[in-house]
């Protein structure tokens, strides 16, 4: 009898057992749709802004001194602004677009210098970053685990790494320019595996600030790769 009734229970939790599985699937499905729309989101608005970048570039090739300053120090000013803008997307949007615009204008003109100077590091660079960015960002969009807890060390090495660069203006220091950016690669490499890495847990309301990090990451990036391939030309 308790062989039975052991038997019958068993039997009776089958269709429970069914029930969690589906309710399972259909969750599964339903956070993948969402992950997949925020993705989509985020890299529309980061492939946008990199074209205001690309046009700030052209239109900021001749431009150097004070206004390059300026619109570099206006461009992250509307970067800033834009996580105090969250729950206006269309203002965030917008500072978003005007920062890529602007930080453009402020890097024109030593971009218009490197095309001219040394192309082909300019296209090394560009290329070096597509595989970098694609490479990192598809790891960490695939690893499930919440990385967030190392945005706090990566931004302690960022300061060191500005400390650094500082330092190495005023003292001469070996190899001082290959140290900088090899260290700057790791750190962003670490920043661009957080940042897609948090877009799985991402909501449709952080596409913005989260699109402006890539942003940053990308094109801190390649500059880099350019510093790395334009001092070895």
């Amino acid at each position: 009898m308790g062989t039975l009734t052991s038997g019958r229970s068993k039997i009776t939790a089958m269709p429970d057992a069914l029930t969690n599985r589906e309710a399972r699937s259909a969750f599964g499905s339903v956070e993948t749709v969402g992950s997949a729309g925020v993705f989509g989101q985020v890299m529309g608005l980061v492939a946008v802004t990199l074209g205001f970048f690309a046009l700030g570039a052209y239109l900021g090739r001749d431009m150097v001194g004070g206004g390059a300053i300026l619109c570099f120090i206006g461009g992250f000013i509307c970067i800033v602004g834009l996580n105090f803008a969250r729950a206006r997307e269309g203002l965030a949007i917008t500072l978003l677009f005007a920062g890529g615009l602007l930080l453009g204008l402020g890097m024109g003109g030593v971009l218009h210098e490197y095309a001219e100077a040394q192309p082909d590091a300019v296209y090394q660079a560009g290329a070096a970053t597509a595989l970098f960015v694609g490479g990192l960002g598809a790891a960490g969009y695939a690893i499930r685990k919440d990385l967030s807890g190392g945005y706090r060390a990566l931004f302690f090495l960022l300061l060191a790494l500005i400390v650094f660069g500082i330092i190495a203006v005023f003292v001469s220091i070996p190899h001082a320019n290959l140290i900088y950016s090899v260290a700057g690669l790791v750190i962003f490499a670490g920043y661009t595996l957080l940042d897609f890495n948090r877009m799985r847990r991402a909501g449709m309301q952080e596409t913005v600030p989260l699109a402006a990090g890539i942003f940053l990451d990308i094109v801190n990036v390649f500059l880099f790769f350019l510093r790395i391939f334009g001092g070895r030309s």
